[in-house]
């Protein structure tokens, strides 16, 4: 049964246009999509149709829209990730309403599978009648339907909160959506959806302007970096190209309207000014004035870089120049590089494993040798490949990275090779360039190359052995010039027996082998310790560990290795300051559990309670060993950093997991032991 369009009529609280609550906006946007559900001939009655598309329409309609796919995909992980073990499901669709892709709840998955969640049905209002889907396309703003707002009986059951996305170019390219049991509603979804929907949006910028000028700002500092900074895009003579919503918002101009402006009319000052400003030294906070009086800080940007090792003596990285035009910039940061130490050289800390690596790398640079590097997943191959490329004479040129393992296998085609004009919808108009032609006269990383599907190896042995690339739908060869440096935590040998990888590409791929150490095997531990706070701190850094600290940390296996490394020591660091001790209290919980559950944890464990005047105690349940001193267990630390960090963050789960170092789930584990307020 539909619901009375009177129940949704505004005019009932006799509040005038423009000042409804939210709730009668509500209201409103569901009363007319009822209207319209009705003028379809839809019947609250009828029986959807939820029988997908052949498999040629689907796969035509997921290869139209590849570009939104491959941005959404990553945002749609971190979402499902959130809502997990809540009957949910996380769905992307098009902006005709057609699902594209969807992640769920397997307890959830038998009900969505009865109303066809699933990929190919349509969503859109025409089809199902009012739905969060359907109307959030049609309205063009985020919405929740819930329960008995759905104009079909059939769906009533379901609770979907609805973001639309929009592209670079302002135009509808589809709608992330994550849809429910009515029952199990939470208030806290529409809110999640909203701000991934904006992260989709914020990635497609710097894929869809990979060499203009982006200038992020907000009259906050604190929120340069977040969701809620304004991104807006100017070509290198300062013509307007583009603009998020945060940044329309912050201007006040909608994106029709900033078409006729350039960076001097809303930031009150020239190109050439901004460069000046901008030229040399670290990346850095600017402040700048809106054409309407508003002051905001200001980050400009070309390329995004600083990986987490990077130390402040590092240099400029080789693929990120702050605040200068694209081949300017680069060039610049080539020469000052001429003048520092090489980046190998920065990577050589001290390990005789390490530099005898960086030793052979030296003897083959400029040669444009393949350069293959073996390593556990964390240990630096990227970095290293970085370095490889920033000590050769293609320094000057791009570096572009490709890890073949995070691209879908239906996207990695384009992402290689490029494509066509007109080939996806929400694409460039002339078609886009694949990493290979953004590699021309530099560096191509193919990270995790073991994860290349088979049928794609052909395609790159022919590329590596003609210097040639044929973009999809293309009927003619580009000629390419890079260096290839490959990296992979797998063993190509025994998958080529296997006849998962190719042999002949093998071959191709792997001029020079080096293999990176694993960071429980290296001897200049504390020295890669000191160089990652460093680079943690905006000042000189006073920060040592305790003995107790130093004796975990050398009996730790280390799984994840330097990225593991780097977040724990981020925790510490955040919660110590740059001028303190990290001591067991500023370690996360299910790190001192997983060195506790280590055959030599165990020992250690009571080891260290005891040097550190704790009396251990073992559990009877786990046979685990506890370490309590003046009544306050491992538990009720890891408590209080939990309540502290949510504080802090204002009780943003994700953020003070990020923070702790954690994951999210370990914190709602808690959920009932925390305190009330750490949630408001």
């Amino acid at each position: 049964m539909s619901i009375p369009a009177a129940s949704y009529s505004p005019s009932r609280t006799g509040t005038p246009p423009g000042y409804e609550t939210e709730d009668e906006r509500k209201r409103t946007l569901i009363e007319a999509s009822h209207q319209r559900s009705q003028s379809f001939g839809i019947a609250t009655s009828d029986q959807p149709d939820f029988s997908p598309p052949g498999q040629v329409v689907l796969a035509r309609t997921i290869e139209e829209n590849r570009f939104l796919l491959l941005h959404a995909a990553p945002a749609m992980e971190t979402l499902y990730e959130q809502i997990a073990n809540t009957h949910s499901m996380v769905l992307l669709t098009s902006a005709k309403g057609v699902v594209l892709h969807s992640l769920g709840d397997s307890d959830f998955l038998e009900k969505a599978s009865r109303v066809a969640l699933t990929p190919g049905v349509d969503w859109s209002e025409g089809s199902k009648g009012t739905n969060a889907i359907g109307t959030a396309l049609r309205e063009e703003q985020p919405i929740m339907v819930h329960g008995g707002e759905h104009y079909m009986n059939a769906n009533k059951f379901l609770t979907c909160s609805c973001a639309p996305i929009m592209d670079p170019y302002g135009q509808l390219i589809g709608a992330l959506d994550v849809s429910g049991d009515h029952r199990s509603v939470h208030q806290h979804t529409m809110a999640l959806v909203r701000m991934s929907a904006q992260m989709v949006e914020n990635h497609m910028f710097a894929d869809i302007f990979p060499k203009a000028v982006r200038i992020h700002f907000h009259s906050r500092p604190e929120f340069i970096g977040t969701l809620v900074e304004g991104i807006v895009v100017f070509s290198a003579d300062g013509r307007f190209l583009s603009a998020n919503r945060s940044a329309q918002f912050q201007l006040g101009l909608s994106h029709n309207a900033l078409k006729v402006h350039t960076f001097s009319s809303l930031f009150g000052i020239a190109m050439s000014h901004l460069y000046e400003l901008c030229r040399g030294g670290l990346p850095r906070l600017h402040s700048l004035c809106l054409h309407n009086g508003v002051t905001v800080s200001c980050r400009v940007k070309i390329k995004q870089g600083m990986q987490w090792f990077a130390g402040h003596d590092a240099g400029p990285s080789p693929d990120a120049v702050d605040g200068a035009p694209a081949g300017q910039g680069i060039s610049q940061a080539a020469s000052a590089r001429r003048h520092q130490l090489s980046t190998l050289r920065y990577l050589d800390t001290g390990d005789p494993q390490v530099s005898a690596v960086i030793k052979k790398l030296q003897l083959v640079r400029g040669r444009d040798i393949p350069i293959m590097i073996l390593g556990e997943t964390g240990t630096g191959k990227d970095l290293m490949a970085q370095a490889i490329h920033g000590d050769s004479e293609r320094a000057s040129k791009p570096f572009v990275s490709v890890n073949c393992a995070s691209i879908p296998e239906t996207l990695i085609e384009s992402e290689l090779f490029g494509y066509e004009d007109g080939a996806f919808t929400g694409a460039r108009k002339k078609g886009a360039a694949g990493k290979i032609q953004q590699a021309n006269g530099g560096t191509l990383f193919l990270d995790e190359i073991g994860d290349m599907p088979k049928h794609l190896q052909a395609r790159l042995l022919r590329v590596l052995q003609d210097r040639r690339v044929s973009p999809l739908g293309a009927g003619k060869e580009v000629e390419v010039d890079i260096a290839i440096v490959c990296a992979t935590n797998k063993s190509l040998k025994d998958m080529i027996a296997r006849g998962e990888f190719r042999e002949d590409l093998y071959y191709r791929l792997n001029g020079l082998v080096v293999r990176l150490p694993a960071l429980r095997e290296r001897t200049d531990f504390d020295l890669v310790v000191a160089k990652i706070i460093a680079s943690l701190c905006d000042k000189t850094p006073k920060i040592g560990l305790s003995a107790d600290v130093q004796a975990m940390f050398r009996a730790y296996h280390w799984p994840g290795n330097f990225r593991q490394l780097h977040n724990l020591l981020r925790t510490a660091v955040v919660m110590v300051g740059c001028d303190g001790m990290i001591d067991r209290i500023h370690l996360p919980d299910d790190f001192l559990e997983e060195l506790a559950q280590q055959p030599a944890g165990q020992l250690l464990a009571q080891t260290v309670a005891v040097t550190a005047g704790l009396e251990p105690v073992t559990t009877a349940a786990t046979g685990r060993p506890v370490c309590e001193a003046a009544g306050h267990s491992l538990q009720d630390v890891a408590l209080s950093a939990m309540a502290q960090m949510l504080r802090q963050h204002q009780g943003n789960v994700s953020a003070a997991a990020k923070a702790l170092g954690v994951s999210r789930n370990t914190i709602y584990r808690k959920k009932d032991q925390l305190p009330q307020d750490v949630w408001n």
